[in-house]
């Protein structure tokens, strides 16, 4: 399963009603826009689907919403259970887990500056607590500090641990933990620098923007892998123009203004997340003209 497991995910955003509650519906007007991009799968409740503004038991009915629509479509479904009480996360895991999913994958501990054995306890835990696969994660944007290398390496040495997501421009570090863990699947977390890591080889890539624009990402992967540099640099490039746009606006907002600006209706961000700019609409509905990015539409 661990190989199979590899390609492109969307990092699954969250339908929410005007009053800001988690709201089936529009979970599923977003999961049946994303469906269509072809990707292998989908990664749900993570930071993307604004899972630390979001309670157990909203996330609990995510996980049950993202299975029932995509039941038949033969994708992975990985479930993020990072949550900063590890009993929350073990519930989280278990229910996924019962639901039927394939794999799971957590934030570090992130609510108080952990030291490094206590988050390889939490980790610990975690693979320990099911037999799915674990899939741990390097974000130092949401940890306040990056995972030295020896703790890396000494997560993906965990039983059930097959691989890492790993968000940082740390490619370096990146790339001494490849060298390391030769066996492991490798995530990469950064939308628009998403070429640089997959040069120094990738299994796959888990984002915000292929929610939006995931046809997009599978053809840089494939450029990649073909030895198609100039491909590549060119997809990138159209992916770089749309995230430098969405952060004027505030990622997860822009990106939920958009969606509105096409037509698929997924409600605002929980409070106390809100767009940066008042005319968020006006600037995604723009920037989603521009040809370069219009034809990545689905």
């Amino acid at each position: 399963m661990t190989r199979e497991l590899a390609g492109m995910y969307a990092a699954l955003m969250t339908g929410l009603s005007d009053a800001g509650e988690f709201d089936p519906q529009r979970q599923r007007n977003i999961n049946d826009y994303v469906l269509r991009q072809g990707l292998a799968g989908l990664y749900v409740g993570g930071s993307s689907g604004e899972s630390g503004l979001l309670t157990v038991d909203e996330l609990f009915a995510q996980q049950e919403v993202v299975f029932a629509g995509a039941a038949g479509a033969g994708l992975n479904l990985i479930a993020h259970v990072g949550m900063p009480n590890l009993r929350d996360s073990i519930r989280l895991a278990r229910h996924a887990k019962k639901l039927g999913y394939h794999a799971l994958s957590a934030l570090p501990p992130h609510s108080y500056p952990f030291s490094d054995e206590e988050v390889y306890g939490y980790y610990q835990a975690l693979a320990a607590a099911t037999d799915l696969p674990l899939i741990v994660y390097e974000i130092p944007l949401r940890t306040g500090r990056p995972l030295p290398l020896a703790l890396l390496v000494r997560l993906l040495d965990l039983g059930n641990v097959v691989g890492i997501k790993y968000t940082s421009t740390d490619l370096f570090k990146y790339s001494m933990l490849r060298k390391r863990q030769p066996q492991k699947l490798f995530f990469y977390g950064f939308d628009e620098i998403y070429a640089a890591a997959g040069m120094l080889g990738t299994e796959g890539g888990i984002g915000t923007t292929y929610n939006l624009l995931g046809r997009l990402y599978v053809a840089v992967d494939q450029a990649v892998r073909a030895g198609d540099l100039a491909r590549a640099k060119t997809l990138q490039m159209v992916s770089q123009d749309f995230v430098e746009a969405l952060l004027e606006t505030g990622v997860l907002p822009g990106m939920k203004a958009a969606f509105r600006v096409i037509g698929v209706d997924c409600g605002p961000t929980r409070a106390p997340m809100a767009p940066a700019v008042a005319d968020a609409e006006d600037r995604m509905r723009a920037v989603l003209a521009r040809p370069a990015i219009k034809a990545w539409l689905a």
